[in-house]
């Protein structure tokens, strides 16, 4: 049984169809639609709080909070109106007026950029959840190394204990010239080589504790509900929904603001007139009379045209719109090693479970009795003993492989959500 733990990203439809067998099984065609709600309450919620208390989510909601300003902003009208008050006293001739100017937007400027900013928000919003899901992605992960290390300790302690046992007969054994020393030595050997193992599998645990708390992990408290790994489906057939992935949302969305990037470039180039009226009362010695004016004025794009920037802009939506191209290649290839490697790791962990020879009680138990009765050499009952646990803990990352996989092939067919319970979570 492989321990998931948690709940709390490195992600991103178009049909995908491959075209051969992986190690004979049939294409992948089950609904991804079985993927989802498999993940356990207790790791539901130990990922939701990992998410809540990481700096991650409040950059996320930050940036959220800033492109959502920014498109109030744009919405706002470009240009406010101006007052100006002029007296003039020159000798007998005195006047004063008043008068209020307002520059026009009648090229569309404020449409344009309030779009532009609305198609920006829309990328903030994919750019979140890419984020999310990466976070997702990386935290399942760096459970699954820490699990397995927590494992391949357990496991190491037992090889300790039965590998000091061994050394411990040898020496009885030595004692009642039944073995040579060059083999109670070797069995010392072999007691002290799993020491200095034991000490790596130790320190690999505190690695992965460490990425884990990096992540927001809880530490030494870990949900301990159990998701047997022969549950697993054995195939997973990919939606074809292509813009249902968060990367290409996000392709998609920064595609469209450039668009509209170019749409305010060219706007910009359009000169806006000033429209002003005043009006006042002139003193001529003893004679008086009111004024009223009226005034307008246009800017002249004569030494700056502005071209250039409606010329990056478009560079910039070609460039964006190159990228979702790119975007739809990778999405193509990770659904493609997604579904390749978890087939293979799922379908190699059914036959190691099937396996005899991974009953390391009963492999143990075999070769002593072996030893005892002449039948094995010490090199050759350390030896074999030695293949067994490594087999052992090849099977611990076998299985740590095939959640990998299966995360990975969540996250390609987007259904990791789903199944960690945050498809509605913002």
């Amino acid at each position: 049984m492989f321990r998931f733990y948690s709940t709390r990203r490195r992600a991103f439809a178009w049909p995908l169809v491959v075209g051969f067998c992986v190690s004979g099984l049939p294409l992948l065609t089950s609904s991804a639609a079985t993927l989802a709600e498999q993940a356990p309450p207790a790791l539901r919620d130990a990922l939701q709080g990992a998410w809540q208390d990481h700096p991650l989510h409040d950059v996320t909601e930050a940036q959220l909070a800033a492109a959502s300003a920014r498109r109030d902003a744009a919405g706002q009208p470009l240009y406010n109106p101006e007052l100006e008050f002029q007296i003039n006293d020159e000798g007998e001739d005195r006047s004063a007026t008043a008068g209020f100017s307002l520059t026009l937007d009648l090229g569309g400027k404020r449409r344009a950029r309030r779009d532009a900013a609305g198609a920006r928000l829309d990328e903030a919003i994919a750019e979140a959840r890419q984020r999310r899901r990466v976070f997702i992605h990386d935290w399942l992960v760096a459970w699954t190394d820490l699990h397995t290390a927590a494992q391949r300790i357990a496991l190491g302690e037992r090889r300790l204990a039965l590998v000091a046992r061994f050394a411990g007969l040898a020496e009885r054994q030595f004692l009642a010239d039944d073995i040579s020393s060059l083999e109670r030595d070797l069995a010392t050997l072999a007691h002290d080589e799993a020491l200095v193992e034991q000490s790596k599998l130790e320190s690999d645990l505190s690695n992965a504790k460490a990425a884990l708390v990096a992540l927001g992990g809880a530490g030494d408290h870990f949900p301990t509900n159990e998701l047997a790994t022969g549950s697993l489906p054995e195939t997973v057939g990919m939606p074809g929904d292509l813009q249902a992935q968060p990367d290409w949302q996000v392709a998609q969305a920064r595609a469209q603001a450039s668009t509209r990037e170019v749409v305010v470039a060219r706007r910009n180039r359009i000169a806006d007139p000033t429209l002003g009226i005043s009006g006042g009362r002139i003193d001529y010695g003893s004679f008086r009379d009111n004024v009223i004016a009226i005034s307008l004025s246009v800017p002249l794009f004569v030494r700056n045209t502005h071209a250039s920037e409606v010329v990056a802009a478009q560079a910039d939506a070609d460039a964006a719109d190159a990228e979702i191209a790119h975007v739809r290649l990778k999405i193509d290839a990770e659904r493609q090693r997604a579904t390749t490697n978890y087939a293979s790791s799922r379908r190699a962990w059914s036959r190691w479970q099937s396996s005899r020879g991974t009953d390391i009680e009963h492999r143990a138990q075999l070769l002593e009795r072996l030893w005892r009765e002449g039948e094995l050499s010490t090199a050759d009952t350390l030896l074999q003993l030695r293949q067994t646990l490594d087999t052992a803990l090849a099977g611990i990352e076998l299985e740590a492989r095939v959640w990998r996989d299966y995360g990975d092939i969540l996250a390609a067919a987007d259904q990791l959500e789903r199944w960690v319970g945050w498809e509605n979570t913002p």
